[in-house]
């Protein structure tokens, strides 16, 4: 087994200053620990079995196209890539011995610092187990029954647009098993012509991502072209005051969120939050987030914004599964968070959405067939694996 060969190649044109990253060398040695001093290798986490990380030191936040070469010489391989925090890149590359198999796709860096002066204001597990989300590398995670790769490339692309979540625990990168989110799944559903930055935090409110500066972090790196959407209102359903309510304070933060958006030139998608697990006892999702959903309407008829309606496609596919199998699609007994199977589906209806609203960024989807929440895919042909259970942590906002 040879051991990590390291060529750090100079990129060609405008971007000359921007080094292209390549590590190249056959298997690459897992006991090639990733240290700040080396700036890439295997993470501690990873053992001798998958699923491996590998981090690579990025030099600035932005888009990074990564490059992957999948196969082995010896042996057949099947592999699976998520990046930073469990995002979806490659869903399954299959070699056989002696084949090798290259893919690109885009991986979206941020750290807290706002362009201008200040920071977001991170919360403590944005500071342990959600690390990774804010830090100064590229984390890819290689996992499935044999993963096998010869070749990583890694360059900035400062060209290609952005699609931002702002959103809730519902949507945001979640660290752990067996909690999922649709934002952690939808990379996978585009071509690297687009790259998905997940911005949501657990617990988040409207109220609270302007307040803990996420917004104005947002609005430093959005640019035209670029597209945000935005899903709140499980938290902003529980807070409380004079005047607080869901077509009042709700809706005027909502049109405050694209406003601002517009103003740099980026399209806003208004998506609905989710039902939770709420049967009746004919068997039908109740309706368990008040006025938030119909406010979201509103606001984006009255702004004349896009509208991605997932509290409504959310209660077919809930009652498909029916009370007795819907849990399936959350995480253990959680009836807010989602699992990995939960959230594909739910990640599906988003890419639906984007079909039946006819938006332009429907042009960087990968060709997947129509979805009918009301007619999910089969449980038990989900096949995307999972990391290894261990300590979790509760999303804010159950």
């Amino acid at each position: 087994m040879r051991v990590l060969i390291l060529a750090v190649v100079s990129a060609v044109g405008a971007r000359a200053q921007t080094p292209r990253l390549v590590f190249d060398g056959g298997k690459i040695a897992p006991d090639v620990r990733y240290t700040a001093e080396r700036g890439y290798g295997f993470e501690e986490e990873s053992g001798s079995k998958a699923p491996l990380y590998f981090s690579v030191r990025v030099p600035e936040e932005g888009n990074y196209r990564v490059t992957v070469t999948f196969g082995s010489a010896t042996a057949t391989s099947v592999t699976t890539v998520k990046a930073e925090l469990r995002r979806l890149m490659v869903e399954k590359v299959a070699t056989e011995p002696g084949k090798f198999e290259t893919r690109s796709f885009l991986v979206n860096v941020r750290r807290p610092q706002i362009a201008g002066g200040g920071e977001v204001r991170l919360k403590d597990r944005e500071k342990s187990s959600e690390a990774w989300a804010w830090d100064d590398k590229i984390t890819l995670e290689f996992t499935n029954a044999s993963p096998a790769f010869t070749r990583i490339e890694v360059a900035k692309d400062d060209k290609v647009p952005t699609l931002y979540i702002a959103g809730d625990s519902t949507s945001t990168d979640q660290p752990k098993e067996p909690f999922n989110s649709w934002g952690q799944m939808l990379t996978a559903f585009f071509r690297p012509e687009i790259a998905v930055a997940n911005n949501g935090e657990s617990g988040e409110s409207l109220k609270g991502f302007i307040g803990e500066r996420r917004l104005a972090k947002l609005m430093s790196v959005i640019k035209p072209g670029d597209w945000l959407f935005i899903q709140m209102g499980h938290n902003d359903q529980k807070e409380r005051g004079e005047g607080v309510g869901a077509f009042t304070t709700y809706k005027a933060d909502l049109k405050r969120f694209i406003a601002e958006a517009r103003q740099h030139g980026a399209t806003p998608v208004l998506v609905t939050s989710m039902n939770r697990l709420t049967f009746d006892a004919d068997g039908k999702i109740t309706n368990s987030l008040g006025d938030y959903p119909e406010a979201m309407r509103q606001a984006a008829r009255e702004e004349n914004a896009a509208l991605i309606d997932l509290n409504a496609m959310s209660k077919p596919f809930y009652e498909a599964m029916g009370p007795v199998d819907a849990h399936r699609a959350f995480a253990g007994s959680d009836t807010t968070h989602h699992s990995d199977y939960g959230s594909y589906e739910l990640a599906k209806c988003i890419v639906q959405g984007i079909k039946d609203a006819r938006l332009p960024i429907a042009k960087f989807l990968v060709n997947v067939p129509a979805f009918d929440p009301a007619h999910p895919d089969a449980f038990e042909k989900f096949d995307i694996p999972g990391e290894p259970t261990g300590k979790t942590e509760t999303p804010y906002g159950k």
